[in-house]
């Protein structure tokens, strides 16, 4: 998926393109570069990888570093296409909680909980039953306390005969942004060690 990603900053919104490569079950990449000269930092270059058991980041802004804790539980639970599809094989649980409104929408909550690793909400829209808003609560040490996190999606378009969110909009009490994909392509050859921490 290739697109825009837009983040919001005390100085104002920096934006610049997006790349995320995901592979089943639950491998994914993340490089997005941003264009900081308005705070003097030039351009920098966020590339964050999971290949289905460790993940790393790549930050030409805060420093390279391995993910840890409710993040790396979070990626390891997390299941591409989505985790709704066998949650039963990952040993998961899944609980309807009753309905909610998102915005006009009605929608179904579900409460997943993984073996390990913070439970996560889904909003099933009641008429489309796709899913169009995930909340998770992650533990982060830096502010030794929870913070949740909601992500919305919209802008549903048919790819492959697959409808596919072409907008994710996430906030959180830590940073806020909008993501507008211009292309998304199903069953590419990728290279796995994308996935992994470099070597050098």
């Amino acid at each position: 998926m290739t697109g825009t990603i837009t983040l919001s900053t005390p100085v104002g919104n920096v934006s610049g393109p997006v790349e995320i490569l995901n592979q089943a079950p639950n491998k994914t990449r993340s490089v997005m570069k941003l264009d900081l000269s308005a705070v003097g930092l030039g351009q920098a270059v966020i590339d964050q990888r999971f290949d289905g058991v460790s993940g790393y980041v790549l930050d030409s802004v805060q420093g390279n570093r391995e993910i840890t804790g409710d993040r790396l539980e979070n990626s390891k639970n997390s299941s591409f296409p989505n985790a709704l599809l066998n949650y039963k094989e990952t040993g998961a649980t899944v609980e309807l909680n009753g309905k909610e409104k998102v915005g006009e929408r009605e929608a179904y909550v579900l409460i997943g909980r993984p073996q390990s690793g913070p439970a996560i909400r889904t909003y099933i829209d009641a008429e489309s039953y796709l899913p169009i808003k995930m909340v998770i609560k992650l533990n982060v040490p830096q502010l030794g306390r929870e913070v949740e996190q909601t992500t919305e999606f919209s802008d549903y378009r048919e790819v492959d005969g697959v409808k596919v969110p072409f907008q994710m909009k996430s906030t959180s009490a830590l940073q806020s942004y909008v993501i507008n994909f211009t292309k998304v392509e199903h069953n590419i050859d990728i290279d796995q060690t994308l996935f992994s921490k470099p070597n050098k």
